[in-house]
């Protein structure tokens, strides 16, 4: 850790794009790591996760160091914040004796009550949802509505799920007609969390389906340009038609 640290100090004082970085510029790099993370471990290929991880870790490293930079906290700090926070936030690991044996459920709301009360102390605003990270859009649908189907609101049955879906297929239907972008975009928005409720009291996750999605969909459009490629052929000059030929085909071959 210390090379690596090392190494970005380096780089803040001789690369130029390192140096013209902030805080908010490389946010979307962290986004975008965490997800090549995701990618890695869905592949299962070893070297790609060892390889993601590392780049992962020289986001917090470059983050730590600006704000070093401007006197605020170091990676020190962070890694001392972080381990604070896992012995505060696990009585049952590190206070036994007053704590008997949990189930993984009672320590997740364990965990819950004890962010809670963190909050409380800090003199902010408590909810329900504040537990839900700002993460995924679908994920933190998901997980919304699981959290207030464990106090009763949700609906009963799949079927009552699928007809709320329906219904605001309807009501995006009538937002289409009157060409309004900020109603059609809020009836649409309507549309996916309906769905996404659907999907959650199926068991399936709305994120892991999407992604494997278009995992599919990138398999099967690269197998329409090496067959284009194989035939002489510009992708760019194609038809439809002869797109959908060998969209078929790409299934067919996924099956």
């Amino acid at each position: 850790m210390e090379k690596l640290k090392g190494i970005m100090q380096l780089l803040r004082k001789e690369c130029p794009w390192d140096q013209k970085q902030t805080p908010q510029s490389l946010t979307k790099y962290a986004i975008e790591e965490a997800y090549e993370v995701e990618d890695a471990v869905r592949s299962g290929q070893v070297h790609a996760i060892k390889d993601e991880l590392g780049d992962l870790l020289l986001q917090v490293v470059f983050q730590s160091e600006m704000y070093a930079e401007q006197g605020q906290f170091d990676f020190n700090d962070v890694v001392n914040a972080i381990i604070e926070k896992l012995i505060r936030r696990h009585p049952h690991v590190f206070d036994q004796e007053n704590y008997d044996t949990l189930t993984a459920e009672q320590v997740k709301q364990l965990w819950d009550q004890i962010k809670q009360q963190e909050k409380q102390q800090r003199g902010e605003t408590t909810s329900r949802l504040d537990q839900i990270k700002h993460g995924p859009a679908l994920t933190q649908a998901q997980d919304i509505q699981e959290n207030v189907s464990n106090i009763g609101f949700d609906f009963a049955t799949v079927n009552d799920a699928m007809k709320k879906v329906h219904e605001e297929w309807a009501e995006l239907d009538e937002a289409i007609m009157t060409k309004e972008p900020s109603k059609i975009e809020d009836e649409f928005g309507d549309c996916l969390f309906a769905m996404i409720n659907v999907g959650r009291k199926l068991n399936v996750s709305s994120e892991m389906a999407l992604l494997s999605t278009i995992q599919k969909f990138r398999q099967r459009f690269a197998f329409i340009e090496q067959t284009a490629f194989a035939q002489s052929k510009s992708i760019e000059d194609m038809t439809l038609a002869e797109m959908d030929v060998l969209w078929e085909q790409a299934k067919l071959q996924q099956k």
